[in-house]
Order: structure tokens, then sequence, then C-alpha cells
């Protein structure tokens, strides 16, 4: 009875987000997110690691492996669960979680912990190890964290330099070398971690990074047509290949040009204000870590069709349609996030997170 308590304690007041929208995303919302993070990002177990092992010495627990991102099952739901108690600290720095949530990064975010993890990035064997989707989210992490003004912050930041140099290494040797686009609705989807590539190099003023990140994406979906999103989701899905395609196109496209390209990728859509042309997904099973993904791609469908709208002339007639899809999966998507079963619980806040504090929706140069 406990247990059932604390989920329905949980969940009502992200069902009210849910229901209401934007306008409730207050301090006291957010404090249901900022829980989910703190119970995963120092729990270590159970674990999933993808860990190359080069000989016995290689033998270690995650802690040991990774001592800055051991939590949250897996070194990406670790990333992003610091990403949202930095975005939510700096957003509510008067919150009853704000403290608990700056202990928890300092405890994390140490200098020799990070040193530790950028050695471990730079390791035999390990080069494509949480590419492209843990790195896009390393990455956000250092804007986040760039971009709060605030003493921890920058202490933080500094010691994360030696991590996110080891990230941009990897990422400027495998992006020249790869020859197509990735083109599925898991981690390793390409047009998802180009996009939260490209944010992370405008806030961070690294041209270069921004221009490779451009021509891939250009050189990958420019000319890309009919998408077949009668075909989505997969049954395993947390992102959607279609609109993560189209949400880099409108960060690197002008909204005339990005209008035109749209026309083109997704003829099929409507002009009126429905949302059936995108049906809502619902999971068969949240308790299974690879079904309860489903929940996730709600969340993330809703904030890739909010980035699509921004990216319109705001006379396009597609809007309505857009904005009805993204209302519905808004929605749909919050209310998955209960905590009742850590396969969901140990992720799914960061992605609610992202979707309701507009973190990819901002003015950023084309």
């Amino acid at each position: 009875m406990k247990l059932f308590a604390a989920a329905v304690s949980l969940l009502m007041p992200i069902t009210v987000l849910a229901q209401e929208g934007r306008a409730q995303f207050d301090a006291a919302a957010a404090e249901r997110f900022a829980k989910l993070a703190l119970e995963c990002v120092h729990k270590e177990y159970p674990n999933k690691i993808s860990h190359t092992m080069n000989s016995d010495a290689d033998v270690a627990p995650p802690r040991t492996l990774t001592p800055a991102f051991f939590g949250c099952y897996d070194w990406h739901s670790s990333v992003h669960g610091h990403w949202l108690l930095a975005r939510l600290a700096r957003r509510f720095p008067d919150a009853p979680f704000a403290g608990p949530a700056r202990e928890a990064l300092r405890k994390s975010l140490t200098a020799e912990n990070l040193q530790t993890e950028a050695a471990y990035l730079r390791g035999e064997g390990r080069a494509s190890f949480e590419r492209p989707y843990g790195l896009a989210w390393l990455l956000q992490l250092s804007t986040e964290l760039r971009e709060w003004d605030d003493p921890d912050a920058r202490e933080m930041l500094a010691n994360l330099r030696h991590l996110e140099e080891a990230t941009l290494e990897r990422l400027n040797k495998w992006l020249p070398k790869l020859s197509h686009p990735i083109r599925i609705g898991e981690h390793a989807q390409t047009a998802f971690a180009l996009g939260l590539m490209l944010d992370y190099a405008r806030a961070t003023g690294n041209t270069e990074f921004a221009k490779l990140l451009t021509e891939k994406a250009r050189k990958f979906y420019g000319n890309d047509k009919n998408a077949p999103l009668a075909y989505e989701p997969g049954g395993e899905d947390f992102l959607s290949p279609a609109l993560g395609e189209a949400d880099v196109m409108r960060r690197v496209l002008p909204p005339a040009e990005f209008a035109r390209w749209l026309k083109e990728f997704m003829p099929q859509l409507p002009t009126n204000a429905k949302a059936d042309w995108l049906p809502v997904a619902v999971s068969p099973d949240p308790s299974d870590p690879k079904l309860a993904h489903l929940d996730g791609l709600n969340i993330s469908r809703a904030w890739m069709l909010e980035g699509i709208v921004s990216g319109l002339p705001p006379n396009d007639s597609r809007r309505p349609a857009f904005t009805a899809a993204a209302e519905a999966h808004h929605r749909a998507g919050l209310a998955a996030v209960t905590g009742e079963h850590y396969e969901g619980g140990h992720w799914l806040g960061s992605f609610a997170v992202y979707l309701v504090s507009q973190r990819g929706i901002q003015p950023t140069a084309r």
C-alpha cells in the first residue's frame, strides 16, 4: 500500500502538468522529476554496462570504471540524469530539491571522477562507446553548466573539461567518416544526436563543429522525400526517425527553405487541427526496459513536433496539425512518468524536463 500511495503521489502532479500544459511547470511540478534523478544518479545496481575489456585489469564494478556516471542503470541515463538536476537547480534555485541536487552534482562531478571518465573514454577499444547518444547528452550537460551563472556550476564545468574534450575528439574523428545516416528509433539514431550536438556547438561558439554538423545534416537528409510515417513506431522506439530528421533540419534550414523541404519530406501532412495523423503510442508493459521505450517516444515526439513548429513560417498551414499532435503526445507522455517502474523511472524524467522546459527550442543562428 505504501508503494502504491507513493506512486499515486508522484503521478498526480505530473498528470496535472500533462493536462494543463507548460504553465504548470513550477517548482512543485519540477520536484517530481528531480526526485526521480536523485533516486538514481548514485544507485549503482541494477546496471547495464557497455564495457570493452582488454584484460583482467578491466574487470571492475561500474563505480570504479566510470565514477561520475555509474548510476541510473546505464551511462547515458546517468549523464542526462545529472543534466536534469543541473537544469532544475538552475531554474528553481530556491526549491527544496535544489540543495540535494547541488550536493549530488558536486559528489559526481569532481575533478578526479571526471579525469577517470576521460581516461576511460580514451581507452583502447572504446571508440564507439556511447556514440552518439550518450556523448550528445554529455555535451548538453556541458551546455547547461556553461549557461548557469553559479560558482558551483563553473567549478563543475572546469572539472568536466577533459571529458568534454575527449568527447569532441571522438565525435570529430567519427562524423567525417560516417558515410550514411542511422535511421532507427533508438540510441544510435543520427538525427537526434546531431540536433543536440548542434545546439551545443552554437551555444559554445564552436563554429567548426557547428559547420561539420550542419554539413552532415544537409548531406544525410537534404534530399529525403516521402518519409514512411506509416512504418512508425517500432516496438522498442523512444525516438521517431522521421520527426527526429525534421527536428534537426529545422535547426539547419531557414524557415522558408525548411517549409519547402518539409513539403517534400512529409507530403501526407493534413492542414487541419486534428492529431489523428500521428497516433499516440501505448507501452504494452512499462516494467519491461525495452517496451517502456514507447512511453519516452511520446515525450520525444512532443518536443520534436514543437521544434518543427518553431522552425516553420508563422503562416504555414501545417502548424495546426503539428501543434495538435504535440499536445496529444505531451499529455500521454507526461502521464507515464510515474516512477512506478525503475525501467522507465531512471530516464523518463530527463525526457520530461527536456520537453516541459523547452530545452531544444531557443533562438539559434542558422
